[in-house]
């Protein structure tokens, strides 16, 4: 059955957290709400109590400590919270001709040709060297422009599209449109005939050099209070500009960016939030760089996780060890809540069919990804597959197992092996996307109040 009011709460979540930054912020604000708080401010932590630690605004792990020891381990929701899109490079702003651009460099696994020719948005920060940080977000109120990247009309496109689909649009040409270098001064000792209705040829006034570029400095000045070179210590993303929405004229799915992977961080929120910890301490972590390898100090590839728990044993054990983080994190249980690509009958023959995950079909337990031979895989044991799956038949949560195509048609990964590294059961468990990785994704709404009360079933085992 539909979860209306979640479903809701997912879209606003969706429209209000496209960046990694943003995501934490909005988790904060609900983590707050229902008694969170930042475990700095905690000398001591004790059976009920719920704390959060942050990494750098992109990273973010709740715990609710509960009534045995943390050496015991914990149930873990995993997700992350970074997507696809296009990044700004650090010396971005150049005018060619008469339009100014910025430049950019794609983040993630994307189809280059699905991002021309479409309204964009830009979000992001800017760190001034005076310690000051300013928040940018353009194009996604009503009143906003928006941004975009141009294409080539089809009637000039004969060589373009003869070439490979990965070739259609070169990286380097994913720059985005924000402005026009228009006329400003006629030539010298040039009148103008100005009159309206005027039957005289009119001639084109010279644009000053770089005034494109000169104008879009300045409104950044004016609205900001940025300068050019403040660009090489910011942020700044590019993503599809417009709200999450309704798709179908039944309304049971819907069509947003970043449903992977914030359908599942918002989801394992969700479900950290409603749960309350008894004797197993509950965590609920989401991590950023998933799709670039879990690479950096927000990866999970990091020493992230291992830093974060070894603050709350410090403050929930007497005597603090390493022995007892190291013990905590192998006996805990973990759901890599990601999600998993949903069968498409208008391209069936990339699925096995009988092992694919369908929308509607429920939460999608994945027992290995990879590539191919189960290459960069996470392959769960069987004993924590049942244990799991008895949990969700106690809940009547609907199920189903999957993998990601065909066997020789790729894969992917997850964050799953890098927290098996640390020696605790894990299994990749989320919903089924359509369009994944596009700049619009479909979820089923049906899926998405499935795998809420799976999560929610799994911390309460």
């Amino acid at each position: 059955m539909i979860n209306v009011t979640l479903c809701e709460e997912y879209k606003r979540f969706l429209d209000n957290a496209k960046t990694e930054r943003e995501a934490v912020s909005e988790i904060i604000k609900a983590a707050e709400a229902a008694g969170y708080k930042n475990i700095e401010k905690a000398k001591k932590l004790k059976k009920g109590d719920k704390v959060y630690i942050t990494k750098m605004n992109k990273a973010i792990a709740l715990f609710n400590i509960g009534s045995e020891s943390v050496e015991k381990g914990m149930n873990i929701l995993g997700a992350h919270i970074d997507s696809p899109r296009l990044d700004a490079k650090q010396n971005p702003l150049y005018e060619k001709e008469n339009i100014t651009y910025l430049n950019t460099h794609y983040y993630g696994g994307i189809k280059k040709y699905q991002w021309t020719a479409l309204p964009l948005a830009i979000h992001g920060v800017v760190c001034k060297t005076d310690g000051t940080t300013v928040n940018i977000k353009i194009g996604e109120d009503p009143s906003d422009p928006v941004f975009c990247i141009s294409d080539i009309l089809p009637h000039l496109a004969q060589e373009q599209m003869s070439g490979k689909a990965a070739d259609i649009i070169k990286g380097e040409d994913l720059d985005v449109i924000l402005g026009l270098n228009v006329p400003v001064k006629a030539e010298k000792n040039e009148k103008i005939d100005k009159t309206e209705n005027s039957d005289k040829p009119q001639k084109l006034e010279k644009s000053e050099k770089q005034a494109g570029k000169k104008i879009i400095l300045k409104l950044l000045k004016e609205k900001y209070g940025i300068e050019e070179s403040d660009f090489q210590s910011a942020e700044i993303e590019i993503v599809p500009a417009g709200m999450a929405r309704d798709l179908g004229l039944d309304r049971s799915l819907i069509l947003a960016y970043g449903q992977d992977d914030r359908s599942c961080a918002f989801t394992s929120l969700k479900a950290m939030l409603d749960v309350k910890a008894s004797k197993r301490t509950t965590c609920c972590i989401c991590v950023d760089k998933e799709e670039i390898g879990s690479v950096g100090a927000t990866g999970m590839a990091s020493f992230l996780f291992d830093n974060m728990v070894s603050e709350v044993v410090a403050k929930a054990e007497k005597n603090y060890s390493e022995l007892t983080v190291k013990r905590m994190l192998a006996n805990s249980n973990m759901l890599s809540s990601d999600v998993n690509s949903a069968y498409d009958p208008i391209n069936a023959g990339l699925y096995d069919k009988d092992n694919s995950s369908s929308l509607g079909g429920g939460a999608v337990f994945n027992k290995y990804t990879g590539s191919r031979g189960k290459s960069g895989a996470s392959d769960a044991n069987p004993e924590f597959i049942a244990k799991v799956r008895g949990a969700m038949d106690k809940a009547s949560v609907k199920y189903q197992m999957a993998e990601l195509g065909k066997v020789d048609q790729g894969g992917g990964g997850t964050i799953a092996y890098h927290a098996a590294r640390y020696g605790m059961n894990v299994l990749d468990a989320g919903v089924a996307v359509l369009s994944m990785h596009a700049p619009w994704e479909i979820t089923s709404k049906e899926d998405l109040s499935q795998i809420y009360e799976c999560y929610k079933a799994f911390l309460k085992i």
